[in-house]
């Protein structure tokens, strides 16, 4: 879409951006208000994931080369710290598809510190906490977005970020501050899986810590992209 609508259809730009404008204010609220009151996990971190889609959109409504870049490195950072949430979730869920429910995490870091760490890292991320890879995506999605005047837009793209901390950190406070309600003796997390979560986790920080160089990589591609 960014390269289909910045390159063939620049010249009616006026009747597509509102479009995108609205779909993106929608998504990134629907997607944060219905995510709220998930008690399963699975389904939060799938309402979340529209939400997310939302920020993206915000990006790509700024139609400039910055938002393009943005969108680009926003995409990046939520397909690692997304793959390693979703990842912990289907290893605690097991092949019964068990601990579904937020309440189930009760306890974790007391039984399994690693995992529970590890999903910290990306659901802190997931909601754009200073230092992670979500918190520069929506930095630089948001400069993006004032830069071409969407004030409004980026507005509900900070509110419905601050209505995210909500259910993000919910499940964080089951895993540190509740008893656990399972010993998790049976989870069984193979080699492979620990090296995807240990480069998940390691890129999410990364990209929050030293963005640049890959910034440059995604305005490279921004620039190309508009040529």
């Amino acid at each position: 879409m960014f390269r289909i609508f910045s390159t063939a259809f620049p010249s009616i730009q006026n009747r597509w951006a509102s479009a995108i404008w609205l779909i993106a204010a929608l998504t990134m609220v629907l997607g944060n208000v219905i995510a709220v009151v998930q008690p399963n996990i699975k389904r939060m971190l799938a309402y979340s994931s529209i939400a997310h889609a939302g920020y993206v959109a915000v990006a790509f409504a700024a139609v400039s080369d910055r938002g393009i870049s943005a969108g680009l490195f926003y995409l990046l950072a939520y397909s690692l710290m997304n793959l390693g949430a979703f990842a912990i979730v289907t290893i605690l869920g097991r092949s019964e598809d068990k601990f579904v429910n937020l309440t189930d995490y009760a306890g974790l870091a007391a039984k399994r510190p690693g995992l529970a760490a590890a999903l910290s890292i990306f659901l802190l991320s997931l909601a754009g906490v200073p230092g992670t890879a979500g918190f520069a995506g929506k930095f630089l999605i948001f400069r993006a977005a004032l830069e071409s005047r969407l004030v409004w837009l980026t507005i509900i793209g900070v509110v419905t970020t601050v209505i995210s901390f909500y259910y993000y950190l919910y499940v964080i406070v089951q895993m540190y501050m509740r008893e656990p309600k399972d010993e998790f003796a049976d989870v069984a997390v193979p080699g492979t899986i620990k090296l995807a979560l240990f480069v998940s986790a390691v890129g999410t920080l990364y990209l929050g810590v030293l963005p640049t160089s890959v910034l440059n990589w995604t305005s490279s591609a921004a620039l190309n992209t508009l040529r």
